[in-house]
């Protein structure tokens, strides 16, 4: 896939319905700079939003991920099937998106109950040594679990198991 043609491809069928930059980001709900990265090659639409700008440039979306035109309209079964893609992978970033969320709270909380437990110098006992330890610690996994998963690090690695797991079974 040549992302500078297919921004070339966008950037000629946005000019043909004589939009600007940011009206097409407003009728996307995308900044302008967003669809600035799309044109030069920088970045690709999600998705979902390909299959927009495939409806509102009323050209196939396999002539948009090719960046030229082909002729002829995307059939409805294949829409749908795209579509349904969209809607999984849209599903997939939510879920993504609450684990990490639930990650760096963990993590804000942990090193909010450090921080008392800090400032409020008790006595150096065993228990308190402990919850100090033990909520930085939680505190630091936490945010590293949570940018592991943000870097898709977590899913590489979940791949390698599962692949060191089928090796052992064999």
């Amino acid at each position: 896939m040549e992302l500078q043609k297919i921004g070339g491809f966008l950037k000629e069928l946005r000019n043909e319905q004589e939009m600007t930059q940011e009206q097409l980001a407003e009728k996307l709900n995308v900044s302008r700079r967003t669809v600035s990265r799309w044109e030069t090659g920088n970045n690709m639409p999600d998705l979902d939003l390909l299959i927009e700008l495939a409806d509102l440039y009323k050209v196939d979306l396999r002539e948009l991920l090719n960046g030229e035109r082909k002729g002829g309209n995307m059939d409805k079964e294949m829409e749908e099937t795209v579509l349904q893609v969209a809607e999984y992978s849209n599903a997939e970033k939510q879920r993504s998106a609450k684990i990490v969320t639930v990650y760096f709270v963990v993590g804000i909380i942990a090193l909010f109950v450090n921080a008392i437990v800090n400032f409020m110098e008790l006595g150096d006992t065993f228990w308190i040594g402990f919850v100090k330890g033990s909520t930085f610690g939680l505190a630091l996994g936490a945010m590293l679990l949570g940018l592991l998963y943000i870097t898709g690090r977590m899913e590489k690695m979940r791949a390698f198991k599962m692949r060191l797991i089928g090796k052992e079974q064999k």
